[in-house]
């Protein structure tokens, strides 16, 4: 039962995602795919998932103990705050100690962790800026004198 009410919960919250993606302003300098792209695909395989666990449940689902709950209320709280310091932080910063606190919750050494995150955040701005062509600026705008 748990399962179920799961996937419907995730089955409406990718519709709600997808139709709010509708509503996402395309102005005048636009990126190659369109902002409205990436949300929708999001909420599509969301979709998708939950289909599957409504269609086919797991019999005895085994939930997480306490500890696992509060890693993932953590790695929650890092994305919503990686969300909000994105624009006046620029990429780079946010995206390295993101990708790095959850590169240390999965295996908690520091180093590894740390360099994680380095990696992807200048791994995937170059993906994003030189090949993908997305206007991202990899740090604070005022630091360029803007």
């Amino acid at each position: 039962m748990s399962d179920r009410l799961f996937g419907l919960v995730v089955l409406i919250a990718s519709v709600a995602y997808f139709m709010a993606a509708a509503n996402i302003p395309t102005g005048f300098l636009v990126d190659p795919l369109g902002p409205k792209v990436f949300p929708r695909l999001v909420s599509a395989i969301a979709a998708l998932c939950a289909l599957l666990i409504l269609i086919k449940p797991d019999a005895e689902p085994d939930w997480p103990d306490l500890g696992t709950w509060f890693r993932l209320l953590l790695a929650l709280l890092v994305l919503i705050a990686y969300a909000y310091t994105l624009k006046p932080l620029g990429f780079l910063i946010p995206t390295a100690v993101a990708a790095g606190v959850l590169s240390f919750q999965i295996h908690a050494r520091p180093l590894p962790a740390l360099l994680t995150g380095i990696g992807l955040s200048v791994g995937l701005f170059i993906l994003f800026r030189f090949v993908l062509g997305l206007s991202l600026f990899a740090v604070p705008r005022s630091w360029m004198g803007g």
